[in-house]
Order: C-alpha cells, then sequence, then structure tokens
C-alpha cells in the first residue's frame, strides 16, 4: 500500500473527489488497519481457543473508499474468515485496487473475493445467504436494520446468532462555552464540520454556542467559511471537492431549502468559481441557525453546519437534548474549565469525545472509533474487541487483556467499579447454598480488568484514553432459572442493570433475592421498557424467534448475546461499550507534565 501511495491517492481524487492531504491521509490510515489488526492476531492467537466465524460478507462506503475497504477486509482475515467484499457503487475502482494489492502482499484468491453492485442486489443477496456466517457493514441505520431483519430469519454454525457488526453514522455535536478560545474554536469547527465536503461519519453536524460569545464566534466563522475554497480536488489550495454524486448534492439542497421555507437564517459560503464547479457536483459550505437541537431530525451527510444557542446554566438540560437525539458517535467539546470537562464525560453517551480539538480523523489504535444507540452496534474499528468479535470463539479475558497492556488512565477519568453488587449476590448464593452460582459471581469478578480505562499511546500533548463503560440495562432471557441468575451476575459484574421478562417465575424469583439485588431488577414487559442489551439462553426455534421479535424493534440496534442452555461463559466485553477520549492538553494553558520528562 505505502508503494503505491501515489496511484491510490490519485485515484481516490478521481473517483471519490477527495483532496489531495485527504487522500493521502487515507492510505496511512489504511495502512494503520493492516498493521494494527495484524498486531492483534500475532498476539497469543491460537487455533484451540480462537476460532473463526467462516466466510464473512464486508460491505463498505463511499466516503472512505480504501481505509473502511481495506480495514473491515483486514480484521474478518485477521480473525481466519474467509471474506466476501462488497464495495460501495460509486467507489469500485479502488477497492479493485486494494483488492489486487492485498493479492499480490499474498491474500490468497480463495480467501480474498470482491463482488461490484449495487446494495439492493449484490448486497442484500450476501447478507441472506446462507454461506455468511458474520456481516460488517457502514452505512445507513435503516440499512443495518433490514441486515438484522434478514439475519434473524437464520442461524450460524453452531446454532448461534450472526454477527452484525454497524457503523451507522450520527448527529455529532460540539459544544462550546464562553471559556472557550475563539481562534481555536473556529479553526476546529471548519475542519470538524467542512473538511471532505462534510462527508465523514464523524462530521460536525450540531454546534452549541453559549448565548454570551455566539454572536462573535458566528462572526467569525462566516468569515472563515468565506475564505474556504471549494473546487476542483486535484488542485493543492482546494479545501473541499464534490459530493459524491448528483443524488448526495440534491438530498442536501433540498434539506438547505426546507430549511429556509421554514424560516430559519442560512449562510451560504461564497468561494465557489463557477467555472470550476460547473460540471461537478459541488455544495457551499452552509450554516443553519435553529432554536432547539431536536429541530435536526436527520444526518446531512454533507458540508452542512446547524447551530443553536444555549444558557450556561442550562448545559445539563443542554445535554438530555443531544442524547434524546439517540445518535451516540462523536462529540465535541470546547471549554477551559475542568468541572465542564468531567461533566460532559460523565453525562454524554458517545462513542468518541474530543475535548479543545477537532473531532475527525480517528487514529487507528489511538482513538478506536465507533458509536452507540443508532450510531452502531460496536465494536471499535481500529479498537482491542473488533478482531475477537469475528471469531466464533474465544478466550473469556479478553476485556483485561484490552486494558492490562497499557498504562492506567487519570484517576479523575476512572469509573466507580460495580463490586458491590454482585459482592451481595455472592454472599446470598452461597447462603442459600447455590454453589454453581457462587462460582460464576467468582469467576466473573476474576474475568473484569483491574482498571476500566486504559491510556493509549498519542502524540504529545494530548490525552488519549480508551475506557469501557456499563451499557445501562439488559434484558435477560432465559428459561432456566439457574441461567437467569446467571445472567444476573454477569449484567452486575459489569455495572449494570437486568430487565427480566414479566412471568411467574421471574416475579417469584425477583422475590427471593435480597432487597439489595431486587432493587437491580426491573420484571416488565420488554416491549414496553428501554433496554440497552441483550443476554439469551436459547438455540434452534427458541432463539429465532426471540431475534425475530428483536428485529421488529425501532431504535437502536441493541447488541445480543445468545449462549446454549447452561453455559456460563458469558462474554462480559460485550455487556460493557467502549469510549474513547481524546483531550488536547495543551490548550488550557499547557501541560505541565511535559515540564518535568526526563
Amino acid at each position: 500500500m505505502e508503494e503505491e501511495r501515489e496511484a491510490l491517492a490519485a485515484l481516490m481524487v478521481r473517483e471519490a473527489g477527495k483532496t489531495l492531504p485527504n487522500a493521502f491521509g487515507e492510505v496511512r490510515e489504511t495502512v494503520d488497519f493492516l498493521l494494527y489488526y495484524a498486531a492483534r492476531a500475532a498476539e497469543g492467537f491460537d487455533s484451540a481457543p480462537h476460532r473463526p466465524l467462516g466466510i464473512v460478507a464486508c460491505i463498505s462506503p463511499w466516503n472512505f473508499p480504501l481505509s473502511i475497504f481495506t480495514g473491515q477486509v483486514a480484521a474478518a482475515l485477521a480473525a481466519g474468515n474467509t471474506v466476501v467484499a462488497k464495495p460501495a457503487e460509486q467507489t469500485p475502482l479502488i477497492a479493485a485496487e486494494a483488492v489486487r494489492i492485498l493479492r499480490a502482499a499474498g491474500v490468497p484468491p480463495g480467501a480474498l473475493q470482491m463482488l461490484p453492485g449495487r446494495g439492493e442486489s449484490v448486497g442484500a443477496g450476501l447478507v441472506a445467504d446462507e454461506r455468511v456466517q458474520g456481516v460488517l457493514f457502514t452505512g445507513s441505520v435503516a440499512v443495518a436494520r433490514d441486515m438484522r431483519r434478514v439475519l434473524a430469519e437464520r442461524l450460524g454454525a453452531g446454532g448461534r446468532s450472526i454477527p452484525l457488526v454497524a457503523e451507522t453514522g450520527g448527529l455529532n455535536t460540539m459544544i462550546v462555552d464562553s471559556s472557550a478560545l475563539p481562534e481555536q474554536v473556529v479553526a476546529d469547527v471548519m475542519e470538524s464540520a467542512f473538511d471532505s465536503a462534510g462527508q465523514r461519519c464523524s462530521a460536525l453536524r450540531l454546534l452549541c454556542l453559549q448565548e454570551d460569545i455566539a454572536d462573535r464566534m458566528l462572526a467569525m466563522l462566516r468569515g472563515a467559511m468565506d475564505e474556504y475554497r471549494t473546487g476542483r480536488p486535484d488542485c493543492l489550495e482546494t479545501d473541499a471537492g464534490p459530493v459524491i454524486d448528483e443524488a448526495a448534492r440534491d438530498d442536501i439542497e433540498r434539506h438547505i431549502a426546507a430549511m429556509r421555507d421554514a424560516g430559519h437564517p442560512i449562510f451560504r459560503a461564497g468561494r465557489l468559481d463557477p467555472d470550476e464547479c460547473r460540471h461537478g457536483c459541488f455544495v457551499a459550505p452552509t450554516l443553519i441557525e435553529l432554536e432547539r437541537p431536536d429541530q435536526l431530525r436527520r444526518e446531512v451527510f454533507g458540508p452542512v453546519l446547524h447551530v443553536v444557542r444555549f444558557a450556561g446554566r442550562h448545559l445539563d438540560r443542554l445535554l438530555e437534548q443531544v442524547n434524546a437525539l439517540g445518535y451516540g458517535l462523536t462529540l465535541g467539546l470546547h471549554t477551559r474549565i475542568d468541572d465542564t470537562v468531567a461533566l460532559v464525560l460523565d453525562r454524554a453517551r458517545v462513542g468518541n469525545i474530543y475535548v479543545n480539538r477537532n473531532m475527525i480523523g480517528a487514529v487507528v489504535g489511538v482513538q478506536p472509533f465507533g458509536g452507540e444507540g443508532l450510531s452502531g452496534t460496536g465494536p471499535k474499528a481500529g479498537g482491542p474487541l473488533y478482531v475477537p468479535r469475528l471469531l466464533s470463539a474465544a478466550p473469556p479475558d479478553i476485556a483485561i487483556r484490552a486494558l492490562a497492556s497499557h498504562p492506567p488512565a487519570p484517576a479523575w477519568l476512572q469509573p466507580v467499579r460495580p463490586g458491590r453488587p454482585l459482592a451481595i449476590l455472592w454472599d446470598w448464593a452461597r447462603e442459600q447454598g447455590m454453589a454453581e452460582l457462587a462460582d460464576r459471581c467468582a469467576a466473573y469478578a476474576a474475568r473484569l480488568p483491574e482498571t476500566a480505562a486504559a491510556t493509549l499511546p498519542g502524540p504529545t500533548g494530548q490525552l488519549d484514553v480508551y475506557a469501557l463503560r456499563p451499557r445501562g440495562r439488559v434484558l435477560c432471557i432465559a428459561d432456566e432459572a439457574s441461567d437467569l441468575l446467571a445472567q444476573l451476575a454477569a449484567t452486575l459484574a459489569t455495572g449494570n442493570d437486568a430487565l427480566w421478562q414479566a412471568s411467574h417465575q421471574a416475579a417469584a424469583l425477583h422475590a427471593s433475592l435480597p432487597a439489595d439485588i431486587a432493587g437491580h431488577v426491573t420484571v416488565a414487559d420488554p416491549a414496553a421498557s428501554p433496554f440497552d442489551a441483550v443476554l439469551v439462553h436459547a438455540m434452534g426455534n427458541r432463539l429465532k424467534s426471540i431475534l425475530r421479535q428483536l428485529a421488529r424493534r425501532e431504535g437502536p440496534l441493541v447488541p445480543v448475546i445468545d449462549l446454549a442452555p447452561g453455559d456460563a461463559a458469558i462474554p462480559l466485553e460485550r455487556l460493557l461499550v467502549e469510549r474513547s477520549i481524546s483531550i488536547n492538553t495543551a490548550a488550557a494553558g499547557g501541560n505541565a507534565s511535559l515540564m518535568t520528562m526526563d
């Protein structure tokens, strides 16, 4: 890949409209994926505890036609699978070059096949094919839901559900308070919102400005937008090229027109050369002012930035409104107040959080990338749990391995450990003579990492943290009381609460629990109760029936962890959500630790 970077970059400029810096950056990211996933497989993978899924379908988007395409393929191959890869219909030539290079480097043709074509035919056919044992997908949440419904109609090898790893975009937000440095904010907003013509999954869509500074900040931002050059991507003076095709351009323009008709103030940048942009799908950077975050109802995949104002005393309310949008991919924060940083990190339900820096360009192994809620299923691409998810069997201590090889994060970024409820359940199990449940409590406690947040390697002046947090509420489904209690132990061990489906058995079991444990369990109808993950002990038609019901639900694509009845090897890491936190430590006046380095 490195030897052919110029040819690859030129092809991305031609086929995907990438600017030259973006194209060369994507080659670098592609190489990072190859090196990172190869290293994960080299860290003690063995054919006894590590078993591949089989054939994995990789369905990738056009906005990162080389790096996401190759990253999916590399992860699946590293886990020992064979791959059928379907690139986006807009960028098949780049994908074909990637396959050619991978085969030239020694990947056997039988291990990697490429199927170009439309999603409605080729992509849908792959997902429905009985031979496919796993699916990697980056695209819209609507298509991901369709995939889950199709996969719910069949089971994989060993009678288990078919893994679907989906990354589905977001309504990415940046919050700026009155302590932020205006010049830095404007530079980071321009890069986050308009780089790549706004065609990044991580791109800034909603800018929230504290009302005290909003007028000044917007004046500076409009000035910067007027200096932004949109045009031919093969020219070095160009800041952003075209959007991918006419359909994308028309959708963006319809959104802008609808916002104008609704009375929202709109500003469009003026530096679009009419001669240079006459024959391409160009969209001028656009700023739209809103009154409330919920007026932005969908992701607009282009150079369109929405702005709302908020009162500093209502930051809590703003965070609630942002969480209520349902997406959770990236969030930016500009502030020089430590308490504000701590508050946002605690409240935001977002996969990648960036403090006092831009919010794009996640680096493999430094800021593992992926969201939660409507933004995806996890695990994070370029993170330690991605390759293990593509295995049908893996060691039970993956979560420990993910964090143990890195130094712990600072204490203020460490969550409170959820040990107390599990200890109470452990004591109760021993008092009741439930030796098997007590043993499971002990085993789950031993499989958890000593620290829940680690520091990843990154550039000087930047703190990059990888953390595992509880998902929230886990729906537990089992026909046997012993399995339901094992699920409860795993749920409590990871700091979550449990939701039990209302039944006579569940009610009686709940009534027998000690009060301190019963408070972490809700017995209710799952159709009327929210949950963030599902634990199932079932097989065959019983499992398929459960999967169908879950696939019909609207909202986020919650992870489903299914096991055979009696199987206590619950993968605890799947009950945890990954968070990447990247903090520019030099932004608030300098990083004092740099002065004490040897």
